[in-house]
């Protein structure tokens, strides 16, 4: 066997991992976050004032909220079911050193403290939860693009051959709902309201990177005969060209039908794309080819999985847009967040009942036909991350609350808190909020060139891998290639953003 089909046969014919160890995954990267805050908050306790070292925060930040997840999907895979409850521990322990020694003018009682932080006003114009969310989806991608080429990668979190929940299809799936929870439609851009012909041009123009990348990916994967899973997408398309086409495709449903209203849409394609799967051969054409013996001649039948798991990413879309409304409703308070953490989390339990009725009556989830399942399942898991993150930033406000002044980046600003005065609310934050310190913040950093962030781990995957014999390295040259490319990579963005930088020219 050629060093390219041993690489193909190393990264398929997997079968994914339990919803239990994907959500128990997904809790790290919030609680990771919970403790950079702490830790933060903690500083200026001790210090009287916050860090700010360019280069301590970075460190901090790579060594808190990137390096657990090297860890986790690695070398500590196998007792992953502790390292949330250590990190929990961990954060519990900080949380009660900052309250112990909180100064003597905020020392009310704590039911008094519960009820002034309900009554807290927060700025509507910004919700970080959606940033952080959108980043750490670019992050876990990134690691896990290049993890999974190595042996201490868990076989069982790659992507599933035909059914299955693996770890990385969840990320094909997140990554259209973050797209769609920051789209025009959602941020209300003056343009979505043109002409529709006028509109899609608009759009047009703004996919054309996408577009262009994914003709760059397919140009270099097949001059360099690198190693490539057929399965996955087809032998012509990949991930790019099916971002780009569902943009297309769900910024003319939105130009049709009323945007409030999208989760009807996405209710109703993917049922009709699952009856059509049932009830027709279209199911077989996918997973065997016209003829039956997974034949790739002809463009469809090459491209069939990723021509057709259009239907399924589109649904997605529709209901990542709904959700994008629900979450930018005007809301000023904590008591108001906390309201719409409750109601999420009701849509959340209802997904995972539809969930079990969809595997049990229609099909187990297949990333590879995008299937209603699928559809469901990535929908029920990005709402359960998105809620832990906006849990994480509402436990950050009520922190920063018990020390003055106290300002995490990327975490909610504080327009008004009942436990100062106007005076010293002036006082404790500075004007332009907490983003003035978005110059110290990796996460800051990383959103502001989300897409160079994951074309340069693409680039990066492809030379570590025709570079290195990743099949067969040891765990401690694993770990280690691992964090540098992570690092070099954070590091890039980083220094961009200290520059102010945004390659960004469409």
């Amino acid at each position: 066997m050629s060093h390219k089909h041993l690489k193909e046969d190393f990264v398929s014919n997997f079968n994914g991992t339990s919803l239990l160890e994907i959500s128990l995954g997904l809790s790290l990267a919030p609680l990771c976050l919970l403790c950079r805050g702490l830790l933060l908050v903690l500083y200026h306790l001790h210090c009287g004032k916050p860090l700010s070292s360019r280069k301590y925060s970075l460190l901090l930040d790579f060594l808190v909220l990137v390096s657990p997840l090297v860890f986790s999907c690695t070398v500590l895979s196998p007792v992953l079911c502790v390292v949330p409850a250590i990190i929990a521990a961990f954060c519990a322990g900080i949380f009660s050193k900052i309250y112990s020694r909180r100064k003597h003018e905020t020392r009310v009682p704590f039911r008094q403290l519960v009820r002034d932080f309900q009554e807290t006003c927060l700025d509507p114009e910004y919700i970080p939860a959606i940033t952080v969310f959108r980043v750490y989806i670019n992050v876990l991608t990134s690691i896990s693009i290049l993890a999974v080429d190595f042996p201490q990668y868990p076989r069982r979190y790659a992507k599933a051959e035909t059914y299955g929940t693996g770890v990385m299809d969840f990320g094909v799936g997140a990554f259209i709902f973050g797209n769609a929870l920051v789209c025009p439609e959602v941020r209300q851009k003056s343009y979505v309201t043109q002409p529709i012909f006028s509109s899609l041009a608009r759009q047009f123009f703004s996919v054309w990177p996408l577009i262009f990348l994914g003709i760059g990916r397919l140009l270099s994967v097949k001059s360099i005969e690198y190693h490539e899973h057929t399965s996955e997408y087809g032998v012509h398309w990949n991930f790019f060209f099916t971002l780009a086409f569902v943009r297309l495709a769900a910024s003319l449903l939105l130009a049709i039908f009323p945007k409030n209203k999208s989760w009807i849409v996405a209710i109703n394609l993917a049922v009709l794309y699952q009856l059509i799967l049932n009830t027709t051969s279209l199911k077989m054409f996918i997973l065997h080819g016209s003829d039956g013996r997974d034949s790739r001649v002809g463009f469809l039948n090459a491209n069939r999985e990723g021509l057709l798991s259009l239907f399924g990413y589109l649904a997605i879309y529709m209901a990542s847009v709904q959700v994008g409304l629900c979450l930018l409703k005007c809301r000023n308070t904590v008591k108001g967040w906390m309201e719409a953490v409750c109601f999420l989390l009701l849509t959340v339990l209802l997904l995972f009942l539809l969930l079990h009725v969809s595997q049990a009556y229609a099909d187990p989830v297949s990333r590879r036909m995008a299937n209603l399942s699928y559809c469901v399942w990535v929908l029920a898991h990005c709402l359960t991350f998105l809620v832990w993150f906006v849990v994480v930033d509402l436990t950050l406000v009520f922190t920063k609350l018990l020390v003055k002044g106290a300002r995490v980046p990327c975490c909610w600003d504080i327009v008004k808190s009942p436990l100062t005065s106007k005076k010293q609310e002036t006082e404790a934050v500075p004007v332009g909020g907490e983003g003035t310190l978005s110059h110290i913040c990796l996460i800051s950093a990383i959103n502001k060139n989300q897409l160079l962030f994951f074309l340069l781990a693409n680039v990066m995957t492809g030379a570590v891998n025709i570079l290195i014999d990743t099949i067969h390295s040891k765990t401690a040259y694993t770990l280690s290639i691992l964090h540098l490319y992570m690092f070099f990579n954070c590091l890039i963005m980083y220094i961009l953003h200290t520059k102010n930088i945004v390659l960004k020219f469409w």
